[in-house]
């Protein structure tokens, strides 16, 4: 007796589709799986058993053999459970076969007969659907997150008999829905506002910027100077997610296990603050069997890294990929997996050791050997492909107590939204989506300096040697410049408030 159950298997944020095929046959008692299963999969023949039979089903005391298909890829995890109960089920009659084809079937198996939550059911259900099913079963607790795929039916199922009388047409499970629109009205807006910081008006510009073009930005001043509230308050001016960003940004959450449940999408751009002793499987994700790390998790959204010199350096130079290339590829003998990064990463750094360093307000104690090996320890290669680095110097008393309320996020939110827009239109039909990910094409056809910014150009890259990379930051910078003001061309006073924000360049020259 042979039955065959339609499954899936996460590879990276993906999912691939896996044919369950249970072979009963005379012989001794014996449950054998192939098809390169984990460890996770090889168990499931204990918790099948014991499911079925506290369901109140016949186990068959004979020769069963389960083949997760295709056998050359791993199969990691316990969402074969369900299909491998149903495939036995199949196998001996209990289950009709007709619905078998229609639909996709996965779920852990507790010992009683519920079926429990999973992970990676978003980009199952796209995967279903991409493939001609009529719907996919799944755990009811996961239901909502793959409803979040139109055009496909989702049955939530909370014991393994629901899922017995729905297959055999006896009982009937309303199909779960969602209302995309209604997720997004619900997503409230940032709790920290713009309009509570006091003074720092050159550093909110600059963050402005770095906001209007998804640039890389790099916050230095001395403890309490505010570095750390600025750049909480980013996530708050960042325009509106996509359906498509919060598709594969939801992806990456459900398939790492942490969706919250009641959730079933992701439309706040995400804000990640890792410390500083994380490591850099921590960081860019890895292990054994590869997980996604910070970098991912921040995909379409924000990496903070707050006092970046206290990183591991190896850590820090790990960061440069997906920096450069916005994924990050992990390679292992049995397979290579790529995870999505397109982020924006915001940093913070103390001046110096001690953070008093060109503070007329406090004594610093570090010489200038110590000033130079606190600073190397960015790297040059890191630092250049951050485009912004702004000083945050001490607030002034009389800035902290001015009552007066400064500008709010959402009124900067609306100048950055305008800036976005124009970038979507200019890049339209490209994988571009900001000025920050312009390839050196782009760059030559809409960074083209006038000739006074030409002169300004030459002068100060001969002055201060920048490198190439960071003349190409300078003029992506510019491009947002002149886009939050709707210029079309780029001019000098572009240009040269592109240049005031790289002034760690500056200084370590």
């Amino acid at each position: 007796m042979l039955a065959k159950v339609f499954s899936s298997s996460l590879l990276g944020i993906d999912a691939m589709l896996v044919d369950v095929e249970v072979d009963i046959s005379q012989g001794l008692p014996q449950f054998a799986t192939v098809g390169l299963p984990d460890g996770a999969v090889k168990e499931s023949k204990d918790r099948v058993k014991s499911a079925l039979k506290n369901s109140g089903y016949e186990y068959p005391s004979r020769k069963i053999t389960v083949n997760l298909a295709p056998a050359d890829i791993r199969k990691e995890g316990a969402a074969f459970d369900l299909p491998i109960s149903i495939g036995i089920l199949a196998a001996t009659g209990v289950v009709k076969e007709q619905r078998l084809k229609e639909y996709l079937i996965l779920g852990e198996l507790s010992l009683d007969g519920g079926v429990k939550p999973i992970r990676g059911c978003l980009s199952v259900a796209v995967t279903a659907k991409r493939s001609g099913f009529t719907g996919i079963v799944v755990p009811r607790e996961n239901a909502r997150e793959a409803a979040v795929v139109e055009g496909i039916q989702v049955v939530g199922v909370g014991e393994l008999a629901e899922v017995v009388e729905f297959l055999n047409g006896d009982r009937v499970i309303e199909a779960c829905r969602i209302d995309i629109g209604e997720l997004f009205r619900e997503a409230s807006g940032h709790g920290d506002d713009f309009s509570e910081v006091k003074g720092q008006d050159h550093a909110k510009r600059a963050i402005e910027v770095s906001a209007a073009g998804a640039h890389n930005i790099l916050l230095i001043g001395p403890p309490g100077s505010g570095k750390t509230m600025l750049a909480r308050r980013i996530p708050g001016i960042l325009p509106r997610m996509s359906f498509d960003e919060a598709i594969e940004t939801t992806k990456v959450y459900s398939v790492m296990g942490v969706l919250e449940r009641d959730r079933a999408l992701i439309t706040q751009r995400p804000f990640r603050s890792p410390h500083h002793t994380i490591s850099d499987i921590g960081l860019i994700g890895g292990g054994n069997t590869p997980r996604p790390g910070e970098v991912s998790l921040s995909h379409n959204g924000l990496l903070f890294l707050d006092e970046l010199p206290e990183f591991k350096k190896h850590v820090l130079e790990v960061l440069r990929q997906p920096l450069e290339d916005g994924r990050v590829t992990i390679s292992r003998a049995l397979m290579s997996i790529t995870y999505p990064s397109r982020i924006m990463l915001v940093a913070a750094m103390n001046p110096c050791k001690c953070g008093g360093s060109g503070e007329n307000s406090l004594t610093c104690t570090c010489t200038p050997r110590e000033i130079h090996q606190y600073r190397s320890r960015i790297s040059g290669p890191l630092l250049d492909r951050i485009d912004i680095h702004i000083e945050v110097p001490a607030v002034k008393y009389r800035d902290l107590s001015d009552r007066s309320e400064g500008e709010s996020s959402t009124v900067i939110a609306g100048r950055v939204e305008k800036a976005r827009e124009i970038q979507l239109e200019r890049f339209r039909g490209t994988k571009v989506h900001s000025n920050a990910q312009m390839t050196p094409r782009q760059i030559r056809r809409y960074c083209e300096p006038d000739v006074a910014g030409h002169r300004l150009l030459e002068l100060v890259t001969e002055r201060l040697g920048f490198s190439a990379r960071a003349y190409t930051r300078i003029l992506k910078v510019a491009r947002t410049i002149a886009d939050l003001e709707g210029a079309e061309n780029l001019r000098e006073q572009h240009l040269a408030e592109a240049i005031q924000y790289r002034s760690l360049d500056r200084k370590l020259m």
